[in-house]
């Protein structure tokens, strides 16, 4: 999903692919000490380990640059930036629930979601959404893409589909509305294992509703495109009785429902903002 300064996605980043940490002071520098006479000279330091952020854009470098554009990444590589993401704190990238981005209250409709971006190219991008309690990521969907979200702190509810294979449709008009399978529709809560979604499978169509002030991580794999047919498209959900002529057209223990292609919501603000974080180093 990309972000706008207002309505729907997508969104300008901030300050080109990688934004650094900045504190509102000056910065001073050190002078550098000499070794005292005699004291031969100073030993080399050891290179201090890389930080959660740095290891995940190295693995999803190494993962994900050269694939072809649409491709689902081979499952080691899944399972290696999975792996990652799944040791990933809040702490690791500098939020706590209770920064302004957490507390937006307003009287009537949804506050506004923040989003701070981390990395972009051509593979894969990295941010982060920070939903206030009641923020609403509407249903979206991500063509050709792989998805990895991390809930960083929070409890949200999680819905989500994907189309209904082809043997599934019903050989009925459907006014414009496509079928769709119900993959998920529940709550999600912090400590959760990553979810990943594909561009077939896995709920490649959803919507986020946070029930308190919660932090997702995303990794999108490749990231939104237009040029290259990666729109973000959003949906209503036509009717969640799927009947014509009041018969079931699929019965069984999968749920079914119709989606139609709608605008973003009124109302649905994702703002920018930049990300205070540990930096990437993209050497």
């Amino acid at each position: 999903m990309q972000v706008e300064a207002s309505g729907g996605l997508p969104v300008p980043e901030l300050e080109g692919s990688r934004l650094a940490s900045r504190g509102d002071g000056a910065i001073r520098r050190r002078r550098q000490r000499r070794p005292r006479r005699g004291a031969g000279a100073p030993q080399a330091m050891a290179a201090p380990a890389a930080g959660a952020v740095q290891r995940l854009f190295e693995a999803c470098r190494e993962v994900f640059n050269g694939a072809a554009p649409g491709a689902v990444p081979p499952p080691a590589g899944i399972e290696r930036v999975k792996s990652v993401l799944d040791g990933i704190t809040a702490e690791d990238v500098g939020l706590t629930p209770n920064m302004s981005y957490f507390r937006r209250v307003v009287p009537r409709g949804t506050p506004k979601i923040t989003y701070l971006h981390l990395y972009k190219c051509e593979a894969f991008s990295i941010g982060i959404f920070c939903l206030p309690s009641r923020g609403v990521i509407p249903l979206h969907n991500h063509p050709g893409m792989t998805v990895f979200s991390k809930l960083l702190f929070g409890t949200m509810h999680v819905k989500s589909y994907d189309w209904a294979a082809q043997q599934d449709t019903p050989d009925v008009p459907l006014q414009g509305s496509r079928l769709a399978k119900v993959k998920a529709d529940g709550i999600m809560t912090a400590l959760c294992e990553t979810s990943v979604l594909y561009p077939e499978d896995g709920g490649n169509m959803h919507c986020f509703t946070a029930q308190n002030a919660c932090a997702v991580l995303d990794v999108l794999v490749p990231p939104y495109d237009d040029g290259s047919g990666r729109h973000c498209q959003y949906y209503n959900v036509s009717s969640s009785e799927v009947s014509v002529g009041g018969s079931t057209l699929l019965p069984g223990a999968d749920r079914y429902e119709l989606l139609v292609e709608s605008e973003p919501p009124e109302g649905f603000y994702l703002v920018g903002s930049t990300y205070m974080g540990p930096r990437i180093l993209d050497h």
